[in-house]
């Protein structure tokens, strides 16, 4: 009995990880709360949150992981972005995992201006590269935001009905 509610809890504290994880650096939020699900599934026999709830929250993960690496790189090529802005987004990206949440925040921006400044020499056209690649990751954030709280919405409702 005191197994099983461990278990919950480290269920539970997995989904929180997930949410918080979904904004903060570093932690893969859509993964996070998945497990936490297959968890939740598992302690209960599968008698509740059954195969297709897990299913489509495993659906969901991938589509938040997805989204949260092709969001920026869509918007920076929407630009016209080089290759080298691509890469500068990328680094100011790791870059940034170091600096904090404002760092994981505008370093993708910095790293996409730089980059294609560095290929083109131009400061306008740098610009913009590095607004529409910082405008991407955002709006990728968000949408992984809304899957992440589809999943959890998916687990409740499964396990309370």
């Amino acid at each position: 009995m005191q197994l099983d509610v461990l278990w919950w809890v480290l269920s539970a504290l997995l989904i929180v990880a997930g949410i918080a994880g979904t904004v903060l650096p570093a932690l893969p939020g859509p993964l996070f709360v998945l497990a936490g699900v297959v968890l939740a599934a598992w302690i209960d026999n599968f008698s509740h949150v059954g195969m297709a709830a897990v299913a489509i929250v495993a659906v969901l993960a991938v589509m938040g992981w997805i989204l949260d690496y092709a969001a920026g790189m869509l918007g920076a090529q929407k630009a016209g972005a080089s290759r080298q802005a691509l890469i500068g987004a990328a680094i100011g990206t790791v870059v940034g995992l170091f600096m904090g949440f404002i760092g994981v925040l505008f370093m993708p921006l910095v790293g996409a201006a730089v980059g294609e400044y560095m290929a083109r020499r131009d400061q306008k056209h740098a610009l913009k590269v590095g607004v529409a690649t910082w405008l991407g990751i955002l709006a990728g954030l968000a949408a992984k935001v809304v899957i992440v709280f589809m999943m959890v919405g998916v687990f409740l409702t499964a396990l309370v009905l």
